[in-house]
């Protein structure tokens, strides 16, 4: 059945091509929306680039339909037809605070369902708390599900498949299984991470990961003494650390809980394929100073000194590592010295748009926190020979924006499970401490 859909701000805001991914129902934008996109137009952030884009898209609408967007305009692909809903009070819409501002949009969206009785009204927005008060009123209330994938499905990067023992003593002995061997072929992704059980003793397993194209199971290559002094504690880290060494595989994405050592086993490896293997120029470790893209002006100090707050939790796995076994043997030389040197690089993801990034083994901590189209930004930085890995919580989002089904670092996950030059690995198990487990589990 034809619908009238009314969408919020965060969602054009989020994703500008929204206005046409309603199939051929109408859409209504409340006056309010295009007043508070208007603020963000002068950002340099996403927000400010997708606040923009969609002002040129309805531009674009009024200007080719020869038409009015108060009486409503036809959609370019056929869908259906665009207006933007003024009530009678709206100029005084610049006196409104936030919270008015979203009472008036559904106030909106209430009247355009009360004009038009004889088609389903639904109000889009990702604000959970205004799907409620707009539910509480009577108002029909949905989440915007483009992009979104389902997280409780969310690819796991791990398979347990059991098997002949033989072949589990083959893998054992690093040698090499041809998947065909494992009887009727198993549907796996490229670079997925296998547990080959003996099918006559459960606990006699081995270790290995599935080659895309050459169809085997290779045997891990983590030696003993594991990245730059750091082991892992358990089979998961351990799948993440091989891929993280594997120079074939270009983009990695780490999912876990804090405390699963995401971002200590990205960094470490990172160390030994820069520093011990000169296999990249540069190690760069990242994250977003929420939102992203936001002025670090506020803080005082100098650009080091601004920064310091938001980077420290890198700086504290650096510390970590340096205090290792292996980073004692660098004959007394600091993090602070690398960095100094150019060979580790700390910084924001606020600049990254426009840059190219070559031959870097390139890690974006917390990318939970991202858009879809923030996290397609920093991967397009990626030039030739770079390796990039993202991790994150997505139970662990601060953006109001998105959420654990359409962050970006889930969606990364899911789209590119299928291609060879990527790998994903869901770590589960706590291992910063007992307490810090312990608290996970019952907080």
């Amino acid at each position: 059945m034809h619908k009238i859909y009314v969408l919020d701000t965060n969602v054009l805001l989020h994703d500008p091509r929204a206005l046409f991914k309603f199939e051929d129902n109408d859409l209504v934008i409340p006056i309010y929306v295009i007043e508070e996109i208007d603020q963000f137009k002068k950002e340099a952030s996403e927000l400010g680039r997708n606040a923009r884009t969609i002002t040129r898209y309805l531009d674009d609408m009024r200007e080719k339909s020869g038409g009015s967007l108060q009486h409503g305009v036809q959609m370019d692909d056929g869908g259906g037809k665009l207006w933007v809903a003024v009530p009678n009070d709206a100029l005084q819409m610049r006196k409104l605070d936030n919270a008015a501002m979203d009472h008036a949009i559904v106030k909106t969206a209430l009247d355009v369902r009360d004009a038009h009785t004889d088609q389903p009204t639904v109000f889009v927005t990702m604000d959970s708390n205004l799907r409620i008060r707009a539910d509480a009123l009577g108002l029909r209330a949905e989440n915007y599900e483009g992009g979104r994938i389902s997280f409780d499905d969310l690819y796991t990067g791990v398979s347990d498949i059991t098997c002949a023992p033989e072949l589990v003593d083959a893998l054992g002995g690093k040698n090499e299984v041809p998947i065909g061997s494992l009887g009727e072929q198993p549907d796996l992704f490229p670079n997925a991470s296998l547990v080959l059980r003996d099918q006559n003793n459960p606990q006699h397993t081995a270790l290995g990961r599935y080659i895309g194209g050459k169809e085997v199971i290779r045997p891990l290559r983590i030696g003993r003494e594991g990245a730059w002094g750091v082991r892992p504690r358990n089979m998961e880290q351990t799948f993440a650390l091989d891929l993280l060494i594997d120079p074939d595989v270009h983009l990695i994405t780490l999912v876990g809980k804090a405390g699963t050592g995401k971002t200590l086993l990205a960094i470490a490896a990172g160390l030994r394929k820069v520093i011990e293997e000169g296999t990249y120029a540069r190690l760069l470790v990242s994250r977003p100073i929420f939102p992203l893209g936001r002025d670090v002006g506020y803080l005082p100090g100098d650009l080091e000194e601004k920064l310091n707050p938001w980077m420290q939790p890198i700086f504290d796995n650096l510390e970590y590592i340096f205090s290792t076994s292996r980073g004692r043997a660098m004959e007394g030389r600091s993090y602070h010295e690398l960095v100094a040197s150019g060979v580790i690089e700390v910084e924001p993801l606020t600049y990254i748009r426009g840059r190219s990034l070559p031959n870097q083994f390139l890690i974006v901590d917390e990318a939970q926190n991202l858009t879809p189209h923030e996290v397609k930004t920093v991967i397009t930085r990626c030039g030739s020979d770079t390796k990039i890995i993202l991790t994150g919580d997505p139970y662990q989002i601060d953006n109001p924006y998105v959420d654990s089904a359409s962050n970006g670092l889930s969606i990364v996950a899911e789209r590119f499970k299928a291609e060879k030059i990527a790998g994903h690995v869901t770590l589960t198990k706590g291992e910063r401490s007992e307490l810090a487990e312990r608290a996970t589990q019952l907080l």
